[in-house]
């Protein structure tokens, strides 16, 4: 729950959570992956995140809205430890990244 805390703290606009979406649809979870990863606009999900997906049959999405409400990151895991750490590195990794700006410009 911490990790959470921490992301809606983070964020300046929206923190969405879903798991098992795919269960209101009644799809399994290939067949939600095969319908994400095939789509335009479609999801880069490892290996490893997929095979632990069809392994335990849990879809966690977190979406979430850094600094304004159009520009977003998601997250897909089987893990809702693993999905917030991500997240987090996400926020971490895109501090970074304005700090150097910030020092190439100063």
């Amino acid at each position: 729950m911490d990790k959470l805390k921490q992301l809606i703290a983070r964020c300046k606009c929206g923190v969405y959570v879903t798991a098992n979406e795919h269960r209101d649809g009644y799809e399994t979870p290939a067949q939600w992956l095969e319908q994400h990863l095939g789509a335009p606009a479609s999801l880069e999900i490892s290996d490893e995140v997929q095979a632990g997906i069809l392994a335990s049959g849990t879809i966690i999405n977190v979406q979430f809205y850094p600094e304004t409400p159009v520009g977003f990151y998601r997250i897909v895991h089987y893990d809702m430890d693993k999905a917030l750490d991500e997240a987090l590195a996400c926020l971490d990794a895109e501090d970074a990244h304005e700090l150097r700006l910030g020092a190439d410009h100063g």
